[in-house]
């Protein structure tokens, strides 16, 4: 008999409190007494500050104080360590000097009685510079020689391999700055209570921002309250802590008031971190049948002077298609930026734009169909860790989108399928991502009324995290779903992950399962008691079945009954990781995505009409959220392949689209038509629920099946992100 809350298609438990405003995010909390904060960034990229003067900017109404490079606290460094689960991009502290690394780096700090007086004072701060050239872009730093090898990974003899084989493909291919830009800019409030601080920020991981936060003050973690109750997404860009946040807790230290800084829109672009652009060299080669002989995919990206940050396109390549003779490879150059960081699939949200579009191709080299290039070259076993997958249902994800889009009709010759005025291309991609977990711990709580409790320092960054977690407790203590209260989103709460990576929902369920059994097992222990309504049954005979407790002879009783005396139990819950080294499988999830683009010359028209995508992600947990996930991921990599990129004046490193007016992203007259296919197939050796993550896959491989698409409608392949209309004009 199929589960009825596993798996089902169940609404956000939290929208009502979004919808209704209810719902409070990092900006809507005011402690008694509160200031605002307002930045001045720096308008050169590279130089130092010469002089700051504020006095005319002390005068304004309402200024309380004005921090900068000469009157700042000093503060320690962050060791930035995942293990320690303090990670920083960028270990520097603000004004922690007089050296300006990138456009829009904090320079100064204005704290007034409102936000319209600390802004309004924050333009009349003047600052001089030492200017110095700046390198804008990939191209300028690696022309420079500022790259600096990360990491490689080989197997076999790629470079015999490809001299030696029948047919070769040998291609670069280049993605630009992406920028984060989630609806809820990035903010802080922080409060100082005698030796304790209190944070209310915008962050996907409220354990690693008070870890951070008490190497950077010196504070024992208890000393330290981080809370999220909702953000208003993050895609990676909210994983770390930022300099705004340090500069805000410092300042209410300082002036001992509550302090809130929220970034303007602008400064998004700069302080915050972006997707890095990188340059991808890859070289397939292949026999006269298809098959693979050698993988080379090598990238440089850009990176900051402020941190390294490697963006490991060749991450998915490894272990995606079977390939004895592979080499993969990273390096970074420098630019004055600001420091990159993740963002929605890192690595292979970009990387697989590459591999998929040599993929493509490498099959019209071969005058082979792409899709039965992939199924030719397909692997049930991790070529690079040299293990078994888990759970890899790859072929079947072709199989069912191929179906359901209609691929057997395509005509191979470019530009050979219409509809009316418009060209059709049809595209594909394969796709894949990591399936992760990490420890986790949670508290279930039962009470006399029925209800139960769920406590975990994780966080919801919009993903659906709330549901799933009641869905979980309701699974296991049978009690409806509106009777589950979740609470997440606190660091005083038992020990939970970061929001990232596609790992919270294979981290959290198996902790959340754990303390609901202990809180079950407590509950047949206090039933059992002799003042308990079932005294002289033995423990081990008691059954716990939808919220009531039944002995051997058919007596039943609630949880009400259990609980009067003591009108509660609690119980802790705590899962190791999954997915260890030592387990003996690789863990990941697979799809594929199919796109129809239609082109219309004359006029100058490109569009996205269909995309069909197949995703085997293992059990879904929440039909309707998982739907959701994938979706937006397709949409966001749409938006990757046709519209977004952070553009950089050549001549001094300063963002020139810095808003959303001019930061092209999809919008709804740009939705294609859009199925969804999950596989559902659980992977028990990741978790015992069979969940795999879901929010990173759908976006790795968009922009090569779009990509593809437009070749095969226009025989234009475009190896440089985004796909604008001048690349597609005619040569002449």
């Amino acid at each position: 008999m199929s589960n009825p809350i596993i798996g089902a298609a169940l609404p956000r438990i939290e929208g009502p409190d979004k919808l209704t405003g209810r719902a409070r995010y990092a900006a809507d909390f005011h402690p008694q007494d509160m200031t605002y904060a307002y930045g001045v960034f720096s308008t050169i990229s590279n130089g130092r500050i010469v002089s700051i003067d504020t006095a005319a900017a002390m005068k304004c109404p309402g200024v309380i104080e004005i921090f900068h490079h000469d009157n700042f606290p000093a503060l320690h460094h962050s060791p930035g360590k995942f293990p320690e689960e303090n990670v920083v991009d960028e270990k520097r502290i603000p004004f922690e000097d007089d050296v300006v690394y990138h456009s829009g780096q904090f320079v100064a700090l204005v704290v007034a009685d409102t936000f319209e007086h600390a802004r309004a004072a924050a333009y009349r701060v003047k600052v001089d510079y030492d200017s110095q050239a700046a390198t804008a872009n990939l191209a300028q730093a690696i022309e420079s020689g500022s790259s600096t090898h990360a990491n490689d990974s080989e197997r076999g003899d790629p470079e015999g391999a490809y001299d030696s084989a029948a047919h070769r493909i040998d291609a670069v291919y280049t993605t630009p700055v992406e920028t984060h830009n989630p609806m809820e800019m990035h903010a802080t409030t922080a409060q100082w209570v005698g030796d304790r601080l209190v944070v209310h920020d915008s962050t996907q991981g409220v354990i690693f921002t008070r870890n951070t936060l008490s190497k950077v003050f010196d504070l024992d973690p208890s000393q330290l309250e981080v809370h999220a109750d909702f953000i208003g997404s993050g895609f990676g860009g909210k994983l770390w802590v930022w300099p705004h946040c340090v500069a805000t807790c410092a300042a209410a230290r300082e002036l001992g008031r509550p302090v809130q800084l929220m970034l303007p829109r602008q400064q998004m672009f700069t302080t915050v971190g972006h997707r890095p652009e990188t340059r991808q060299h890859v070289r397939l080669a292949a026999d006269d049948q298809g098959k693979l002989a050698s993988i080379r995919h090598e990238t440089i990206n850009s990176t900051s002077p402020l941190g390294t940050v490697v963006e490991a396109c060749g991450g998915s390549t490894e272990g995606l298609y079977d390939c004895a003779n592979l080499r993969i490879s990273h390096a970074t150059a420098i630019t004055h930026r600001g420091t990159p960081t993740a963002m929605r699939a890192p690595g292979a949200g970009v990387g697989l734009f590459a591999l998929e579009s040599a993929m493509d191709e490498l099959a019209a080299e071969l005058g082979i169909d792409p899709l039965e290039l992939r199924r030719k070259n397909f692997t049930a076993h991790d070529q690079g860790a040299d293990k078994p997958y888990s759970s890899n249902h790859l072929l079947e994800c072709y199989d069912r989108a191929a179906e359901s889009f209609g691929w057997s009709r395509r005509t191979a010759e470019v530009g050979s399928m219409r509809d009316g005025d418009a060209i059709l291309g049809w595209g594909l991609a394969a796709c894949n991502w990591d399936a992760m977990r990490n420890p986790c711990d949670a508290r279930v709580t039962l009470r006399v009324d029925g209800t139960a409790t769920v406590h975990c320092a994780s966080q919801d960054i919009g993903t659906g995290t709330y549901t799933i977690l009641a869905q979980i407790a309701a699974h296991e203590l049978g009690l409806p779903v509106e009777r589950i209260k979740v609470m997440i989103g606190d660091s005083t709460f038992p020990h939970g992950p970061i929001s990232g990576g596609s790992w919270a929902t294979a981290t959290l369920l198996p902790a959340v399962a754990e303390a609901a059994r202990a809180a079950i097992k407590k509950i047949k222990e206090y039933a059992a008691d002799p003042t308990g309504p079932l005294a002289g049954t033995k423990k081990k005979e008691l059954v716990y079945e939808q919220g009531m407790i039944k002995d051997g002879n058919g007596k039943a009783v609630s949880i009400a009954d259990v609980l009067k005396p003591q009108s509660l139990v609690s119980a802790m819950g705590e899962a190791h990781t999954g997915g260890a080294p030592d387990s003996g499988y690789s863990f990941g999830s697979f799809g594929v995505h199919f796109v129809e683009v239609a082109w219309e010359p004359d006029i100058a028209r490109l569009r996205v009409r269909r995309v069909v995508s197949a995703i085997d992600a293992g059990q879904i947990i929440n039909d309707k959220s998982a739907r959701n996930q994938v979706e937006g991921a397709v949409v966001m990599g749409l938006g990757s392949a046709l519209f977004e990129a952070t553009e950089y004046d050549a001549r001094n490193g300063k963002p020139v689209n810095n808003n959303y007016a001019e930061y092209l992203v999809p919008v709804n007259a740009d939705m294609p038509d859009l199925e969804v296919i999950l596989l559902d197939h659980p992977d028990y050796e990741l978790n015992e629920f069979g969940a795999r993550g879901i929010g990173e896959i759908g976006l790795t491989g968009m922009q090569a099946a779009v990509a593809n698409a437009v070749y095969h409608a226009t025989g234009k392949r475009v190896r440089d992100l985004p796909i604008t209309l001048d690349k597609l004009m005619d040569d002449d």
